[in-house]
């Protein structure tokens, strides 16, 4: 798929199934995220890739985070819930945003690279017929949940974007008509 397509395209897909993305297809989409806008070149992300087994580990560091956060007990249903949450995907990368001091690069701008790799990567999967899609949330702001996965002080979860084969054929991408976003400015 030529790169307009893909940009024109892409959709999210939230039904997924195993097989996870093949060795080359992950080349392809981890590589896109390291071509994100980066001022400074500061390179402010990290990506943990979660699969196998390890989902399963995840689902317990999230029923953790998501038992302290709650007034009360859980119930079972929404116990059971979050300990499958991860399973929803044969594939989880997660999204690290390592925030780094800097005189010309803000904190902000440094997410904002990170959300570009994100969505290069979500581009690429949709490119190489993966489906993909952007969680972010509670779990994905909860310090718990980062410590657990091993992330520093500085540092803090972008998302958890989840990709594996699509289980029905994407919708099409909803038209959208260019002049509703953007016009010419003229000075006032």
């Amino acid at each position: 798929m030529d790169a307009l397509t893909a940009l024109h395209n892409r959709v999210s897909i939230g039904v997924l199934a195993d097989p996870a993305p093949t060795p080359a297809q992950r080349e392809n989409i981890f590589r896109a995220a390291l071509r994100a806008a980066d001022h400074g070149n500061l390179r402010p992300w990290r990506f943990l890739v979660v699969e196998g087994e390890a989902r399963d580990r995840l689902g317990e560091i999230y029923l953790r985070a998501s038992e302290q956060e709650a007034p009360d007990p859980l119930p079972e249903s929404q116990r059971e819930r979050t300990l499958s949450m991860p399973l929803r995907a044969p594939l989880i990368v997660v999204a690290v945003t390592c925030l780094q001091e800097h005189p010309k690069v803000p904190f902000n701008e440094q997410r904002m690279s990170t959300a570009g790799a994100v969505q290069a990567m979500l581009t690429a999967a949709f490119a190489e017929g993966v489906g993909a899609y952007w969680r972010t949330g509670p779990l994905a702001e909860n310090r718990q949940v980062a410590k657990a996965l091993g992330l520093a002080d500085n540092e803090e979860i972008s998302g958890f974007i989840y990709m594996g084969t699509p289980q029905k054929a994407p919708r099409p991408a909803p038209a959208q008509a260019v002049e509703d976003y953007f016009a010419d400015w003229t000075e006032a």
